[in-house]
C-alpha cells in the first residue's frame, strides 16, 4: 500500500449501487479478467473499455450501496482502480474494499473539487487529496493502522497468511 496515490479520475455520482458496479448476471464469473470487462457498465458504460490501472473513482454519498456482493470491489480492483475516495460508502461495501485490498477512502467534500479525467493526488498518510489540475483539496480522516495493514498486506487473506507464516504456522494454499 503506497502512502502516495496519483491518477486519472473517473466520477461518479450518489448512490451508486453493487448492481451498478458490477451487474447481477455476471456474479457468475470469477475469472478476474473476465470480470473487469463489465464494470461499472450500467453506471459509466464507457468504463471497463478506457479505465487505465491506477485511474482513481470519486463518487458522492452512500457508493456501493445495496447488496454485500464482493464482486463490486473484486471487479474494480481487477481492472486497476487504485482507490475508490467518495462523500460515504455503505459499510459493507468498504468492508469488502479494505478486505480485498483497495483502498475506501471517506473525504466530505471530494464531488465538488473533480470534474472527470482531472489527475489527483491522495496522502494516505496527511489524510488529503488534491486536483493537481486546479490545486484544490480536501481532508479526510486517515485510516486506522489496523486498516492500513490489511491494505499493506494486499488484503485480509494476504494479511492473515502473513501472520501464519510469521508465527511459525503454514498458510492454506
Amino acid at each position: 500500500m503506497r502512502d502516495l496515490i496519483e491518477g486519472r479520475v473517473w466520477t461518479l455520482g450518489d448512490d451508486v449501487d453493487t448492481d451498478g458496479i458490477i451487474s447481477g448476471k455476471y456474479l457468475t464469473i470469477i475469472d478476474p479478467d473476465e470480470l473487469k470487462k463489465h464494470v461499472l457498465e450500467i453506471a459509466l458504460p464507457e468504463f471497463a473499455g478506457q479505465a487505465k490501472s491506477g485511474d482513481l473513482l470519486v463518487a458522492g454519498v452512500n457508493f456501493g450501496c445495496g447488496s454485500s456482493r464482493e464482486h463490486a470491489p473484486q471487479a474494480l480492483k481487477a481492472i486497476g482502480v487504485s482507490a475508490i475516495v467518495a462523500e460515504s460508502f455503505a459499510r459493507i461495501f468498504f468492508r469488502n474494499a479494505i478486505n480485498l485490498g483497495l483502498p475506501a477512502i471517506e473525504a466530505p467534500g471530494v464531488r465538488k473539487i473533480f470534474d472527470r479525467f482531472d489527475p489527483a493526488r491522495v496522502e494516505m498518510g496527511r489524510g488529503t487529496i488534491t486536483n493537481l489540475r486546479t490545486g484544490a483539496s480536501v481532508r479526510f480522516p486517515p485510516l486506522p493502522e489496523h486498516l492500513l495493514g490489511l491494505l499493506e498486506a494486499g488484503g485480509l487473506v494476504e494479511k492473515v497468511r502473513q501472520e501464519l507464516e510469521r508465527r511459525g504456522g503454514r498458510a492454506p494454499a
